[in-house]
């Protein structure tokens, strides 16, 4: 009988050995870069940092504005399905009581019509009452006929009302999932602009706000208060003049006047402006405390006694495009080539906008963003 004998175990090589190792370490690399634990990250600098934070912040006010669409929207499919539900439970009462009355007549009939009218008119003691009830029974035969009639037509409304409240649920389903997925993208976007800003030294974000003030940027606050205060006392100078303003469009950030508005509407809505000068971002937000870029011009409008649409799409549409050299206070300013953003013209280069969540509402020059386009919506 042949012996069993455990094969021989090969020894490894030197190279062998360093093969071995290697894969080893690629592997627990690549674990390691999948659960994100050891990953060590690219060291940024502070002008890395602030590219990387200004271009997330560009990124979520893109999703936003979808955001702020499809709440529109959302809302408005709600109020459709509430009106559509309203009006069915309207019909459907009207319908159970013509059922009522039906049943009630097929009730009477059900209970006198055992004997055949010939007979009935035969044992009859009044014939002629007779005759005269019975004439009286066809006419309320055709209008049961007529009431059966409207019933069908009722059932068909209803379940018309019934399909159309369902083509507004799922219109409403739908826009909430947008809503979602939106509202996703933005926290997203924002909570990596905040990690990026906790990695950089005090000194350094100050140094950042410092040139936000300078409008190399917008990231400080300063700049606000700064600007709240002389414009706030130059209030009283908003006239409603319509050719001042003109000139100074293209003028000095740095003009301390207040350029006189067109109107009264166009001065109402920059004095709202003004107003809210510190009010901080927040997304979503339409006032009367904190405002997103697209909420601060609907509320500033709002209080003029204008209705304009809620995102910044629809607002570059929502009046007369004018060019940059042709800027009124209280013209509606937008930025980016996706029009993304938008502030309200006050006159001399300057605009009052809601930046983003590191600067609250407050005066910027125009130059502060890559200009894309100008309504005149009073």
């Amino acid at each position: 009988m042949a012996a069993h004998r455990k094969p021989r175990q090969r020894s490894l090589n030197g190279h062998t050995a360093r093969t071995a190792a290697t894969i080893a370490l690629a592997g627990a690399a690549t674990a390691t870069g999948f659960d994100g634990i050891g990953y060590a990250e690219p060291q940024l600098t502070s002008a890395q940092v602030e590219a990387k934070v200004h271009k997330l912040y560009e990124e979520a006010e893109v999703a936003t504005e979808k955001y702020n669409g499809s709440k529109e929207k959302a809302e408005r499919a709600e109020r459709r399905l509430g009106t559509l539900r309203d009006e069915a439970a309207r019909k459907e009462e009207r319908l159970n009581s013509a059922r009522e009355a039906l049943g009630s007549m097929a009730a009477a009939q059900y209970r006198s019509g055992g004997l055949d009218p010939a007979l009935q008119l035969a044992l009859s003691e009044d014939p002629g009452g007779y005759l005269d009830g019975a004439a009286f029974a066809e006419r309320a035969g055709s209008r049961q006929a007529s009431n059966v009639t409207r019933v069908r037509e009722q059932l068909r409304e209803i379940e018309q009302l019934r399909g159309a409240a369902h083509v507004e649920l799922t219109s409403l389903k739908a826009r909430q999932a947008e809503l979602n997925r939106h509202k996703k993208t933005v926290t997203g976007k924002l909570g990596e602009a905040r990690r990026l800003l906790s990695r950089l030294t005090t000194e350094e974000r100050a140094r950042l706000m410092a040139e936000g003030d300078s409008g190399s940027g917008g990231w400080g606050a300063e700049h606000a208060s700064r600007s709240s205060g002389g414009a706030r006392e130059g209030l009283g100078a908003l006239g409603t003049t319509g050719a001042a303003g003109a000139s100074g469009a293209s003028g000095a950030s740095g003009t301390s006047g207040v350029a006189q508005a067109p109107n009264s509407r166009a001065a109402a809505a920059v004095s709202y402006a003004y107003q809210k000068l510190g009010s901080p971002y927040v997304w979503g937000a339409t006032g009367p405390d904190a405002f997103d870029c697209s909420g601060l011009i609907q509320a500033a409008y709002r209080s003029a006694g204008l209705s304009l649409p809620r995102t910044t799409y629809a607002q570059i549409n929502a009046g007369q495009r004018v060019s940059q050299s042709e800027l009124l206070p209280g013209d509606l300013v937008f930025f980016y080539s996706g029009i993304s953003h938008v502030g309200i013209y006050v006159g001399h280069g300057q605009m009052i906008h809601a930046p983003n969540p590191s600067a609250p509402v407050r005066v910027a020059p125009l130059g502060e963003m890559p200009f894309a386009g100008a309504t005149r919506v009073v």
